[in-house]
């Protein structure tokens, strides 16, 4: 495999996508490995058919959003997913039908390939042991060492946290695509490709374009995720700083 495309956490933000899929064709990948969490998100059906009818190939592991929404699909109740955002997740649900309910729950939880310069790669949502593990380019790495231990991998690629890093973890390189949809820092869309090096990418879009279309939505938090995903998202400093409450124990 020559060169690879990791986008990340699109949480539904279809036009976030659409850019990021646009620069993604410039740069003549040969593969698309898409990390977790295509949902929820406003746009739930519509980026899924989107990923599904590319033309380039594609290859898809499981976040923890899909997961909870594949289980509410299956007549499960939300509880791990704070009250507040309990809605979003039933009402992506009710957005999807029995063939993406099939599709979801078909994910695989890793992936593993072989780059040809950068070795084995290990892709994961969180960390390699589960979709739910927090940490950033500031946990250290006496928190992180244990979790890694084991993997059997060059360079591992995660997300989840929605920022962007690239740093070491023991012997491993491991790099966080960052978030296409909802991202945490400038406005924009953030994604990696992989091969001959690593880049961690930054896709701009018509942001005021893609809020109207989001408020346009029946989406429950619909004016919420415009201006607060989309046109002004929390600073990486502010979520550095939440994240270290809730990061990793080692």
């Amino acid at each position: 495999m020559t060169t690879i495309a990791a986008l990340y956490d699109i949480h539904g933000n279809l036009p976030a996508l659409d850019a990021v899929l646009d620069d993604v064709r410039r740069q003549r990948v040969d593969l698309i490995v898409v990390g977790g969490d295509v949902v929820p998100g406003p746009m739930p059906r519509e980026t899924i058919v989107r990923l599904l009818k590319l033309d380039i190939p594609v290859q898809f592991i499981r976040g923890n959003g899909d997961r909870v929404v594949h289980a509410t699909m299956a007549g499960g109740e939300p509880t791990e997913v704070p009250a507040a955002f309990r809605g979003v997740i039933q009402w992506t649900a009710q957005q999807l039908d029995p063939a993406h309910e099939r599709l979801l729950g078909d994910w695989p939880l890793t992936l593993r390939l072989r780059g040809r310069d950068l070795g084995d790669l290990l892709f994961c949502h969180a960390t390699p042991r589960n979709d739910t593990d927090i940490f950033t380019r500031l946990t250290p790495d006496a928190r992180l060492v244990p979790l890694f231990e084991g993997v059997r991998a060059d360079f591992v690629v995660c997300g989840h946290t929605h920022m962007q890093f690239d740093r070491t973890v023991g012997s491993l390189r491991v790099v966080n695509a960052g978030s296409v949809g909802m991202p945490f820092g400038p406005p924009g869309a953030y994604w990696l490709l992989l091969g001959p090096d690593v880049e961690l990418r930054h896709t701009p879009y018509d942001l005021d374009r893609a809020a109207e279309r989001i408020r346009a939505t029946s989406y429950p938090q619909a004016e919420d995720f415009a201006s607060r995903n989309i046109l002004n998202p929390p600073t990486e400093e502010a979520m550095l700083d939440a994240f270290s409450k809730a990061e990793v124990s080692g």
